[in-house]
């Protein structure tokens, strides 16, 4: 069964950049989906779709980042990562990684503080 984990800081400074590393085990990063997603979820509201990279590393990137999101994967490591810069409070939330076909990390708990 393929897992999900999280890892990274879970406190980043205004203006800094979050960077976040989707660890994947019992599956290939390469076959086991299409693609591979970042989600989050601020406090007290829903959950939000960031991007993926997909085979061929291609990206997509929601909007609502201002360009501000990037997404990469290291396949030697089986694992993809998130970096979102110039953080504000704002993007204080649990952050997931997902794939396309279900799987979801426990998530990752971040804060942006001074």
């Amino acid at each position: 069964q393929v897992q999900l984990q999280e890892s990274g800081s879970g406190l980043v400074k205004p203006s800094q950049t979050l960077s976040l590393t989707c660890t994947v085990s019992g599956g290939s990063i390469t076959t086991n989906s299409y693609y591979w997603s970042w989600i989050r979820q601020p406090p007290g509201k829903g959950l939000e779709w960031m991007g993926a990279i997909a085979n061929g590393d291609r990206t997509y990137y929601s909007p609502s980042q201002r360009g501000r999101t990037s997404i990469s994967r290291d396949t030697s490591k089986n694992q993809f990562t998130l970096q979102l810069s110039s953080v504000t409070p704002e993007d204080t939330a649990v952050y997931y990684c997902a794939d396309a076909l279900g799987n979801w990390g426990q998530g990752n708990q971040v804060n942006v503080t001074s």
